[in-house]
């Protein structure tokens, strides 16, 4: 692969411009295309197969097509204590009504006073009244969206206590803003000072761009022709940015080694792309592998997420090892900083790192055993972690408030009632035992008739649970409505409603993340086999990796689910984590972890290669890769921060894990764990049974490259 790699990257030096040419007209093809297919993104989660869904997918089929268009709830509460019945304030509510049926886009607004369709709390001070929109919550307009919010700002200045709830009221999910800005600015300081090089730092912010530019817009254009989650561009976006920066700092540092060596600006380039490259296209394949894994969930959103980021990394693959060397042929000895290119040598000692690396291994046990434990303290919380689908808006919003008016005057369960579904030729006769039985349920608030359809082979119920959606007693009426209220030859009883349809995919996600972590630790096992010819070494790096998950999640749970610096990350109130989080973060952190890990520790393998006592290769080899290992992990921190403070809620849990877990993974595990385990094991960390000698060679070193010497550049 190093021969391959070296080649590739001398042709992309030889031929610079044609390679900067063609990769400019991918990004304008790719953006034309984007600019005619671009559609709509959806933020529904349903899992084929599911009961929920099913029972979906027949109330449509029995009772007609619903309408597609958004919904908000307009929740109005008498001041003063009085009855929302009492003539003045119902007065004021039937105006209000009247008022919301105008707004621009509102088809139609429901009175909740009345008399036929009364919508009123038991304690008559408080109801609401549902809002119906023409058109889907996506292609709702700000405008449409801020004249709703001032309708009900300005019954609330007439004295009502008015609030407004649902999904018309959500604003869509944009790529990029002002915090994500601020992520990008802080790796360009970084890579500034990294590199000493204002220039080099310019070039490798750039490539990255392009690469993620070209992915960014792939997938707006891939809107146009499937169905993709609305968090899946960010998510891609926020990857590729991390990765693409990370990937052309590797080859651009070990670049500026070949020229302080006194090799060529081509030469040094093709060889960077050769060993740095190896590793990169190594670390690039891990983490594709990892997130293609997604697809074993049997969950089709979460592969669409997978393959989407998937991409996106192997963009930010292909442009380290073209773009970025057919850069750096432009920019020639200036990739070194003005002194370095009077006198290239190698600086030939970097006092910290050299310190640190022999601190650690000198004080192995002591430096293992703090490490671990406290990586462990800060994954306790993990032991509680719960997940839903269903998220909480921030505290001090109208859709906050408008939650806790339903909750306090109608109960928690009217946010998230339950659909029972009676389908087949009993529906009809057996729909009225079924209330009977699901009322007499624990944590049962209400029921309601049976809706029947025309032919009376279907028939509806909705019930009330007494407690929240994302409650654990709502998730257990769910089961015992499925488990008490059995089928009969003439009809069969589902449980749907979008309550229903969180609990169940929540469920699917919770199996499925111990096959996946399975996964990608046996395929890290293999991997790192492969790369080091080793098997404590790979077990190192597992044991490593499960640390930083573990500490991860267990600082995320923390965070975002009892509260702890709730406010410092501006979380969008607190409750069960995303559904989505944990296997996306596991599945990231994977390819992250296994990134550190082949570049920390193929430079101490090469020292050991090279005759180093085994203490003395970590020592050298923590010393040469440390430095690039902080300045990358302190990229992708900045890049991933950075979609926390002002993020999707649905995205900030997955980049404040990858954020936290990026942290833990590069300062603790790779800068303290992996040298003080190798440190301890001495030559038996290298040690690989005789029979598993005949294993292909990565050769993410470039030894070939090495044995055979240097191919002329010109």
């Amino acid at each position: 692969m190093a021969t391959l790699l070296h080649r590739l990257g001398l042709a992309s030096v030889r031929r610079r411009g044609v390679v900067v040419a063609a990769w400019l007209l991918v990004l304008l093809g790719v953006g034309a295309a984007a600019a005619v297919l671009t559609d709509d993104t959806v933020s529904t989660f349903e899992i084929p197969g599911q009961e929920s869904t099913t029972a979906l997918n027949i109330v449509t089929e029995r009772f007609g097509e619903t309408s597609s268009g958004a919904e908000a709830q307009v929740v109005v509460r008498a001041p003063d204590g009085g009855a929302i019945t009492d003539p003045a304030t119902a007065r004021q509510v039937t105006a209000l009504v009247g008022e919301l049926a105008r707004l621009p886009g509102v088809g139609s607004a429901s009175n909740p006073l009345d008399p036929a369709s009364p919508v009123v709390s038991a304690d008559r001070r408080a109801a609401y009244s549902t809002v119906s929109y023409t058109a889907p919550a996506p292609e709702i307009t700000d405008d449409e969206r801020a004249a709703l919010l001032d309708a009900v700002g300005r019954a609330r200045d007439g004295g009502l206590d008015v609030e407004v709830r649902g999904e018309a009221t959500q604003e869509p999910v944009a790529v990029g803003g002002p915090a994500e800005a601020v992520g990008v600015v802080v790796a360009l300081v970084v890579l500034a000072i990294t590199y000493g090089s204002l220039v080099t730092a310019g070039m490798n912010l750039l490539t990255a761009v392009v690469g993620v530019g070209v992915g960014a817009l792939g997938i707006t254009a891939l809107t146009g022709v499937v169905q993709l989650q609305s968090t899946t561009p960010i998510l891609a976006v926020m990857l590729g940015l991390a990765v693409g920066i990370d990937y052309a700092l590797f080859i651009v540092t070990r670049h500026r080694h070949e020229l302080r060596a006194g090799r060529p600006v081509a030469e040094a380039a093709a060889t960077a792309v050769g060993t740095a490259g190896s590793a990169v296209v190594t670390a690039g394949l891990t983490v594709v592998i990892a997130l293609c894994g997604l697809a074993v969930t049997g969950i089709p959103f979460l592969a669409e997420m997978g393959l989407a980021a998937a991409g996106t990394v192997v963009i930010a693959v292909l442009v380290a090892v073209t773009l970025v060397p057919a850069v750096l042929g432009f920019v020639g000895s200036r990739a070194l900083p003005r002194g370095a290119r009077r006198e290239p040598a190698e600086p030939r000692d970097r006092g910290f790192y050299r310190g640190w690396a022999t601190t650690v291994t000198r004080h192995r046990w002591t430096s293992l055993l703090v490490a671990v434990v406290a990586l462990g303290v800060v994954a306790i919380p993990v032991l509680s972690m719960r997940t839903s689908l269903i998220q909480h808006p921030a505290d001090d919003t109208t859709q906050a408030r408008a939650d806790r008016l339903v909750s306090d005057h109608f109960g928690p369960g009217f946010t998230g009632p339950l659909l029972v579904l009676v389908d087949g030729p009993d529906a009809a006769a057996r729909s009225a035992e079924v209330r009977e039985q699901a009322a007499a349920l624990p944590d049962v608030s209400l029921t309601t008739p049976p809706q029947v359809d025309a032919d009376g082979s279907a028939a509806l119920i909705t019930v009330v649970p007494s407690s929240a959606p994302d409650d654990r007693a709502t998730e257990d009426l769910v089961h015992a409505l499925r488990d008490r209220i059995p089928d009969t030859d003439g009809a069969r009883v589902y449980v749907t409603g979008t309550t229903a349809v969180s609990i169940d995919v929540s469920h699917q996600l919770d199996r499925a993340l111990p096959v996946y972590l399975v996964l990608v630790v046996g395929l890290a096992l293999v991997l790192l086999v492969l790369v080091f010819r080793s098997i404590p070494v790979p077990v190192v790096g597992v044991l490593g990796f499960l640390l930083t998950t573990g500490a991860a999640l267990g600082a995320t749970t923390a965070v975002f689910q009892w509260g702890w610096l709730a406010d410092v990350v501006r979380a969008d109130g607190t409750g069960p984590l995303m559904s989505l989080s944990p296997i996306i973060v596991v599945g990231i952190l994977f390819g992250l972890a296994m990134d550190y890990q082949v570049f920390l520790v193929s430079r101490m393998h090469e020292a050991h290669a090279h005759g180093a006592e085994p203490r003395a290769a970590v020592v050298t080899g923590f010393r040469q890769a440390a430095p690039v290992v902080v300045a990358a992990a302190a990229i992708m921190f900045s890049v991933f921060a950075g979609f926390v403070p002002e993020g999707d809620g649905a995205i900030k849990p997955i980049a404040f894990g990858l954020a936290t877990g990026v942290l833990f993974d590069a300062v603790v595990v790779r800068l303290v764990v992996v040298p003080a385990a190798l440190a301890l094991l001495g030559g038996a960390a290298w040690w690989l049974p005789r029979w598993l000698h005949r294993l292909p060679s990565l050769d993410v070193e470039g030894t070939a490259l090495t044995e055979r010497g240097p191919v002329p550049s010109s």
